[in-house]
């Protein structure tokens, strides 16, 4: 894990200068730029709110007089810490491939391309975010003491994207099918992590197998400590802390395992 953070640490200012670039290629040509990151979340917040809170009478039982306005921070936040880690599922398939002359004919730190793709991310979930914390404390229950516990949270979140950045961004050089697959795993992700609905009504059957998705813990521990003012759970915490620890030095050790081969393929 030094070894990853060393080198990031070492190029921060290539990092930094990627996701600037990053950020701008993705909003170039569009007349609201940066904006487009918070109407987004919002659209979809607004669509998912009216089809599961209004036609389906969606709810998630924690409060006691839980509003429409409750249900519709809790899927946001939900929907927030999905669509980072989503993001980063669909976007670094395709970040080497993308940039052959960096593969070919410069020397560069490859592993800053799946890293920087993350950080767009991060800033996109930290306008979020910022958005939640925002309407839970003007317009919700009102934030918490229990909310330091969210950084951790976050980091862990972060760790785990990295890792799985590193991991998609090489097997995309070698598998280009894996290109197509990344839609169907992401709505898998989001069905599966209880964006929409109570973890706790998930059936034993399936709890089995979910209660080891970092996503669902992530986003139930995130709404404990930001809307519901309940204690976390430190298992899951350690869980979500070892599952990012170990994503990320696994995924580094695969991608600078897999750079030699690159130039090769590309």
């Amino acid at each position: 894990m030094l070894a990853f953070v060393h080198h990031l640490w070492r190029h921060r200012l290539l990092l930094w200068q990627f996701v600037v670039r990053g950020v701008e290629l993705r909003h170039r040509g569009s007349h609201l730029g940066l904006a487009w990151s918070i109407l987004n979340p919002i659209l979809m917040l607004g669509l998912y709110v009216f089809v599961f809170g209004y036609i389906f009478g969606g709810s998630f039982k924690v409060l006691p007089d839980e509003s429409r306005l409750d249900y519709a921070l809790a899927i946001f936040l939900g929907l927030s810490i999905f669509h980072f880690f989503s993001e980063v599922l669909t976007t670094t398939p395709s970040v080497i491939v993308s940039n052959p002359n960096f593969v070919k004919k410069v020397v560069f730190p490859l592993e800053i391309l799946p890293a920087a793709n993350v950080g767009v991310s991060l800033i996109h979930f930290g306008i979020s975010l910022a958005l939640v914390l925002l309407g839970v404390a003007l317009f919700g229950p009102g934030l918490s003491t229990r909310l330091v516990w969210l950084p951790l949270i976050i980091v862990s979140q972060v760790l785990l994207a990295l890792g799985c950045g590193w991991i998609f961004a090489a097997l995309g050089v070698f598998f280009r099918d894996i290109l197509q697959m990344v839609g169907f795993v992401s709505m898998t992700l989001m069905f599966s992590s209880a964006i929409f609905y109570p973890a706790s009504s998930i059936p034993p059957s399936a709890w089995q197998f979910l209660q080891f998705n970092p996503v669902l813990l992530a986003v139930e521990q995130a709404r404990d400590v930001i809307m519901w003012d309940r204690p976390v759970n430190l298992f899951y915490l350690t869980y979500l802390s070892l599952t990012g620890i170990f994503a990320s030095i696994g995924g580094y050790w695969w991608f600078r395992k897999t750079a030699p081969f690159f130039a090769d393929v590309v």
